[in-house]
């Protein structure tokens, strides 16, 4: 009786890859589900806001500076600005809870895009998979801007292009739009981290890092968020709040109320390095031995 002829491995293998579709790259996270924000997490900053003129820990260069100095919150009671939803940099600090999700192509199985859903002003955005190039410097810039996605083990890197101008945090301290926007998102368990790099050219000497994390929340209602304008303020039509230069007398406050010198909390790059906390300690010294000269102890 003859034998029946074996089947090669390299053959086997070819058939199991036609029959079950092409095997996923290694070591990817399944990211999709619904998460919540941790507002413990700088809660301060994220929730009432950061002081007027504390840009500490930030690479804030000479431009960036005075455009924060000329920020008023009253701005943010002008029409036009009311309902502008945060941009994608940005939009992960705030009332974030977010939905994320796949589009996949029917009929390969493949990945297009991850897109997400947060609650505060309901902003949507597209994360293509599918290798795109990023459009040229003429295309339109958006809050979301235009981004692309590539796994590193389980790691998805995000780069983002093509933002309209923003902030990088709610006291005025300003991101332009010539900035390149670099995520990561890594899950561990029930945990999302989601790491921003912000590479500005024109208002940051250096890269702006930070980290937020999320939780799955399956059950939560990451649903719209209608906004309406409405006339809060009585003004003129052509009402900008803003400050001149030089003119913000508000800027020196915070740093008198924690006891640290001004430059600290104007920001940059020097500000940033291990070895300025020997400046804040010598300025907290001085500042102490002053107010004992005024109000010396009274004898025994």
């Amino acid at each position: 009786m003859p034998r029946r002829p074996r089947m090669r491995s390299g053959l086997l293998l070819t058939l199991v890859v036609t029959l079950f579709g092409t095997p996923p790259a290694l070591a990817q996270m399944d990211l999709v589900g619904e998460w919540a924000s941790q507002f413990h997490e700088e809660q301060p900053e994220r929730l009432g806001g950061p002081p007027i003129g504390d840009y500490a820990g930030l690479p804030l260069n000479e431009a960036g500076r005075a455009m924060a100095d000329a920020w008023d919150a009253g701005i943010l009671s002008v029409p036009e600005h009311q309902c502008k939803p945060h941009p994608a940099d940005y939009s992960p600090r705030g009332p974030a809870n977010f939905r994320l999700w796949k589009e996949v192509d029917p009929l390969t199985g493949d990945v297009l895009a991850f897109r997400t859903h947060i609650q505060w002003q309901a902003p949507e955005r597209w994360i293509w998979m599918d290798g795109r190039p990023h459009p040229d410097e003429y295309a339109e810039h958006t809050w979301q801007g235009f981004s692309t996605g590539t796994w590193e083990g389980p790691v998805l890197k995000v780069v983002t292009t093509h933002l309209k101008k923003g902030w990088i945090r709610r006291n005025g301290v300003p991101r332009s739009d010539q900035a390149e926007l670099t995520e990561y998102f890594y899950r561990h368990g029930d945990w999302l981290t989601w790491t921003a790099i912000i590479n500005d050219p024109v208002y940051l000497d250096e890269p702006m890092v930070r980290t937020t994390d999320f939780r799955w929340a399956p059950t939560q209602n990451v649903g719209i968020y209608p906004c309406e304008i409405v006339t809060e303020v009585d003004e003129p039509h052509d009402w900008v709040p803003h400050w001149l230069p030089g003119e913000n007398p508000y800027l020196d406050e915070f740093a008198q109320q924690q006891a640290v010198p001004l430059d600290a909390m104007r920001g940059g790059q020097a500000t940033m390095m291990p070895e300025y906390r020997d400046a804040v300690i010598d300025y907290q010294r001085a500042r102490r031995a002053e107010q004992a000269a005024e109000d010396p102890a009274e004898p025994e």
